[in-house]
């Protein structure tokens, strides 16, 4: 528990109007980081999908 407490201390001291434990924007952040991880893996996935594997066998 006391380390939980440290925690929220640091983050707080870092945060300019946020509390250290406030639930909505800790989770608006936590969901706009994993959107722009799928994101950012989504799209050279459908690319790699378009291509012929034997086309790329060719190639290497």
């Amino acid at each position: 528990m006391r380390g939980r407490r440290a925690g929220a201390q640091l983050i707080k001291s870092l945060l300019y109007g946020i509390s250290g434990v406030d639930p909505l924007t800790f989770g608006l952040t936590s969901a706009l980081f994993t959107s722009v991880a799928l994101l950012a893996t989504y799209i050279p996935a459908r690319r790699a999908l378009a291509v012929d594997p034997m086309a790329a066998l060719r190639n290497e």
